[in-house]
């Protein structure tokens, strides 16, 4: 596939498209077309029934249009010449002035990656293929033991094909497959319930999620959940030392410190890291890095929505503040180069700094060392829901699978533990660093400004010296 399936799509001709552009960015700081052709489909399965099956196609465009700060964004369901000139109406609204030579941002490359198959991933396996995966799901959970009250599993893919035209005939496209597997049970033992879930997905089709051994690990990882806050008592309430687990709790790294990390916050100087950029913000060894180049990965992308090529940039390298995420736009007000992370949901939302996959790089301790080194202290490998200030870093967040730790060992499981603190704050208590850094599963998504873009996260074990818990039990 190329370019010329948007124009077959669209039936404009190129040279009709390129005048377009030309004419409504004249003048502009910057601004670019943005063409989007999807399709989606999603399954979910609860109760020994199939209760949801669905499936979608859109298309849509939208033109932005920037002179220094100000955006001039105009988007439609419809792509053609009068609706795209339509727009274009709109967005010339904002120029500032009839200065010819007003410059378009420089040109930049648009050499692709190749992290995934342009093919989609919704023709890959056959409607009755998919529900019977999930009747198998549930059949298999319900047969694993008689206190399963409950399955539900869903299955969702999608489709995405996106073309980025800039002034001067500037082109890139992409081609983007998505696949999520999720499954959560309920267990009832004594007349007391508790749930868990699991998933995975990626930047693939189906059939490495559809094999009997990639369902059951999920299946079975939710059941063990379940069966571990089956046995949970309250937890404790106090500050106390706080063991991360690896992989998915990156989410608190995600949410507490990469969002303050995007360019428009730190140009607005509204993020706590505003003004920090080479100082101390972590603990010496800390490294965290936001990678869109990862193959396969959820958070991954060959081009950001801007035609940008995602990259793997450094953010904080051994403690300190080294750099920020950028669009093209806050990077151009800044005077720095674009990072590949401007990202929108769809056609009908204009681009901001984004996240891609965010994680920290390993240590030198094991995860056993850690353990062993807390006395009296919480071990947190699941977390669930969480809320964050960007402008001081405070943040909430929630742990649907914990433990307390007990003479350097992992022992009762405990429920209803909340983690409070503040990002900066808890960067700089981290004492060790695991040497087991993995990715999440591939189930990440991010809110930011009414958008929604899936996300990858990532971390190995690591061990705070204190945080808040929020619990029911005084600490002792």
């Amino acid at each position: 596939m190329n370019e010329e399936f948007f124009y077959k799509t669209a039936n404009i001709e190129k040279n009709s498209l390129e005048k377009l552009v030309d004419n409504a960015l004249h003048g502009m700081d910057d601004g670019e077309l943005f063409i989007e052709i999807s399709k989606d489909e999603s399954f979910v399965f609860d109760d020994g029934k199939l209760r949801n099956a669905s499936f979608d196609t859109g298309q849509g465009f939208g033109l932005r249009g920037v002179a220094d700060e100000a955006i001039g964004y105009a988007h439609s369901s419809i792509i053609s010449e009068a609706a795209i000139k339509k727009a274009a109406e709109t967005v010339m609204a904002v120029r500032l002035n009839e200065n010819p030579n007003l410059p378009i941002d420089q040109k930049q490359s648009t050499k692709n990656h190749q992290l995934y198959t342009p093919n989609s991933p919704l023709e890959e396996v056959p409607f009755k293929n998919k529900v019977k995966l999930l009747e198998d799901i549930d059949a298999y959970l319900r047969g694993r033991d008689p206190r399963v009250r409950q399955v539900t599993a869903s299955l969702s893919g999608e489709w995405q094909a996106v073309m980025v035209m800039r002034a001067g005939g500037q082109i890139a496209t992409d081609f983007r497959p998505l696949v999520r597997l999720n499954v959560s049970v309920t267990v009832e033992d004594n007349q007391r319930m508790e749930k868990g879930s699991s998933g995975a997905g990626g930047r693939a089709g189906y059939l490495q999620y559809i094999t009997p051994e990639a369902w059951k690990e999920q299946a079975d990882e939710a059941l063990r959940q379940a069966f571990v806050n089956l046995e949970s008592i309250p937890a404790p309430a106090g500050e106390l030392p706080v063991v991360l687990g690896s992989g998915w709790p990156a989410v608190l790294l995600h949410e507490a410190v990469g969002h303050g990390l995007e360019g428009d916050f730190n140009r607005k100087k509204t993020s706590v890291f505003s003004e920090l950029m080479g100082q101390q913000v972590a603990s010496k060894g800390v490294t965290v890095i936001d990678d869109g180049t990862i193959e396969g990965r959820r958070g991954s992308l060959n081009i950001d929505d801007e035609g940008t090529p995602t990259k793997r940039n450094v953010l904080i390298e051994d403690g300190k503040l080294v750099g920020l995420m950028q669009d093209r736009m806050n990077a151009r007000l800044m005077g720095v180069e674009p990072t590949g992370n401007g990202r929108r949901e769809s056609y009908a939302c204009r681009p901001m700094p984004r996240m891609t996959n965010t994680f920290m790089l390993d240590g030198k301790h094991t995860p056993e060392e850690i353990i062993s080194s807390v006395k009296n202290g919480i071990y947190a490998p699941h977390f669930g829901g969480g809320q964050v200030d960007i402008t001081n870093g405070n943040f909430v967040f929630s742990a649907s699978e914990a433990y307390k730790i007990e003479n350097g060992k992992i022992t009762q499981p405990i429920k209803g533990a909340t983690l409070i603190g503040q990002g900066i704050d808890v960067m700089r208590k981290i004492e060790m660093i695991g040497n087991d850094m993995q990715l999440d599963k591939g189930v990440g998504m991010c809110g930011k400004d009414g958008q929604g873009v899936p996300v990858g996260v990532g971390q190995p074990t690591l061990k705070i010296s204190s945080m808040t818990i929020g619990g029911t039990e005084v600490a002792a």
